[in-house]
């Protein structure tokens, strides 16, 4: 059984059914963070303290305010910690359905459950804790329907990059560079030329600007 859960979410009212739940699973110990800052800190005392977290409980979006944050999103902290305590077990807990955002995570290796906020929400949260104390793995049916998909379009790290790296203005030679800093192969400009009409083709897109604008209507990029 899970003994120590940190819960990473920033709206209360989510904070509290969570807890609720948490409870009626007589887990011990509870922890919440609204900022991805402190549930890192968190979980870097408790392994300090040698009482480690079983269990992360993490939203992908956190609302930006007033505080400046190192780490920004769900999906980057979900990446820290697992590079951190490869142990912990991770369930998100989001009202992100986005296939290309949910493969990306489960293709990671990062996390164990992937439980969708909506009507059936709660009753599946728990549903996916008990799997997870089984050492399963689980998916809300409304995600599982998604990645079951066959036409399922799922890009690699390579080619988003390099689109968004045009939507945001920059040359082909200068998306050379960039993927090269990033330590991302392929990177030469004759690939990064391939890839582009190849994309083209896919989505049926006559210029490089109309590509950009079908992958955001797509929520692609």
């Amino acid at each position: 059984m899970f003994k120590k859960v940190l819960v990473a979410e920033d709206m209360d009212s989510i904070n509290h059914a969570v807890a609720s739940i948490l409870k009626d699973l007589d887990i011990p110990e509870v922890a919440h963070a609204q900022y991805c800052d402190k549930a890192w800190l968190l979980a870097k005392k408790a392994s300090q303290d040698e009482q480690p977290f079983d269990l992360l409980i993490c939203d992908l979006s956190f609302k930006e305010d007033h505080r400046e944050e190192r780490i920004k999103s769900g999906k980057e902290l979900i990446s820290i910690l697992k590079s951190e305590y490869p142990d912990l077990r991770i369930l998100v807990n989001s009202v992100e359905d986005h296939p290309q955002t949910i493969r990306d995570l489960w293709d990671s290796g990062n996390i164990d459950a992937y439980v969708c906020k909506d009507r059936r929400g709660l009753k599946e949260l728990k549903e996916a804790v008990e799997k997870l104390e089984r050492g399963e793995t689980y998916n809300s049916p409304s995600i599982q329907k998604v990645l079951d998909q066959n036409n399922l379009l799922v890009l690699n790290d390579f080619e988003i990059k390099i689109v968004k790296f045009l939507a945001n203005g920059l040359t082909q030679d200068q998306i050379e560079q960039k993927l090269k800093s990033q330590h991302i192969k392929p990177n030469s400009k004759s690939a990064i030329e391939k890839k582009l009409k190849d994309m083209r083709e896919e989505f049926n897109a006559n210029t490089n600007p109309h590509l950009i604008s079908i992958m955001k209507d797509l929520q692609l990029i």
